[in-house]
């Protein structure tokens, strides 16, 4: 009499937990991670971002501290944004050497040296119409703010900073900033490109947390969240004109994206989970609809598992105090 029962039996290698952690296919660390901060100049304390709990904008004055409790808990890397308080049309502030970017990471290169610094190099929240660079006839121009991209770049490196992290979505900005930082002689001075950046919704609590004064949408520069091949042709320019790193953003909903990009490129790939993602995890664990430390880690391990070499996630922080 044949045998009915399966001789395939996948779940004889999930019998016990020591057999689940051999054979798991997908891990993550802290190396993996990077913490993106919100720093804001001539204010005393934390301010607390309701729309993103347990994340607050710094005050200038306390990021060394800061810095260096990141260090102790063995986060390796930051990515910086700065909440400036003097903006004009064309974010001005930015680009100087003296500015609130260079000061963001002077202090947090003095503070932990090690430290993986990123520099976000856009405009949007230094310039008075909260849009990523020079606006003329009631749009961005895109070369002008490529100029200016260049400037701010050049100003961040002079600082310390070991990557440039261009998100202002402008074609062309990572062959301009590359050649702004080779003619000022940071040819060493890596660029994290924000190669694949849609126009998402998900990014709602970011406006908060970096205090936009955006009207209106970044359409005609962010890509369409409908647009799969427009994603890969996006990041592969941003390869040939110079990018060392790849970036999606979103993450979560755009794991088919970084999958494509994978198999598309042989260069590091990052992906950042952004600040809508965060607080719907968020608010849900604090409804008590699910496990925050199980589905962190559940999100995460997907993002890596499609194929992210690096994730930017503000929950770094909160896996670095567990333990991870």
């Amino acid at each position: 009499m044949p045998n009915q029962f399966p001789a395939v039996r996948p779940r004889r290698l999930r019998r016990s937990q020591t057999l689940r952690d051999m054979f798991q296919e997908t891990e993550f660390s802290l190396k993996d991670l990077v913490l993106p901060i919100f720093v804001e100049e001539e204010i005393d304390d934390f301010v607390p971002i309701t729309s993103m709990p347990g994340v607050m904008r710094i005050p200038e004055s306390k990021l060394a501290g800061e810095i260096e409790r990141y260090a102790r808990a063995g986060i390796k890397s930051v990515m910086l944004f700065g909440v400036s308080h003097h903006l004009d049309a064309t974010g001005s502030d930015a680009m100087r050497e003296d500015g609130l970017v260079s000061r963001m990471v002077r202090i947090s290169k003095d503070a932990a040296p090690d430290m993986v610094v990123m520099s976000d190099t856009c405009f949007c929240e230094y310039t008075s119409h909260g849009h990523c660079g020079v606006m003329h006839d009631h749009g961005v121009d895109n070369d002008a703010t490529l100029i200016n991209l260049g400037k701010q770049a050049v100003a961040a490196a002079a600082a310390g900073a070991d990557f440039i992290s261009p998100s202002a979505a402008m074609d062309g900005q990572v062959q301009a900033i590359r050649s702004a930082l080779d003619g000022a002689g940071f040819i060493d001075t890596s660029i994290m490109a924000y190669s694949t950046k849609f126009a998402s919704a998900l990014y709602g609590p970011f406006r908060e947390a970096g205090g936009s004064a955006l009207t209106g949408d970044r359409k005609s520069y962010q890509m369409n969240p409908m647009n799969r091949r427009e994603a890969i042709r996006e990041s592969l320019l941003d390869e040939q004109e110079g990018a060392d790193v790849l970036m999606v953003k979103p993450a979560g909903a755009y794991l088919d994206i970084i999958r494509d990009i994978r198999q598309a490129s042989h260069l590091p790939l990052a992906a950042y989970q952004v600040s809508g993602e965060y607080a719907m995890i968020k608010f849900a664990a604090m409804a008590g609809a699910i496990d925050e430390a199980r589905v962190v880690r559940e999100s995460l391990g997907s993002i890596k598992r499609a194929g992210a070499d690096m994730i930017l996630t503000y929950f770094a922080m909160d896996l670095a105090l567990q333990g991870i």
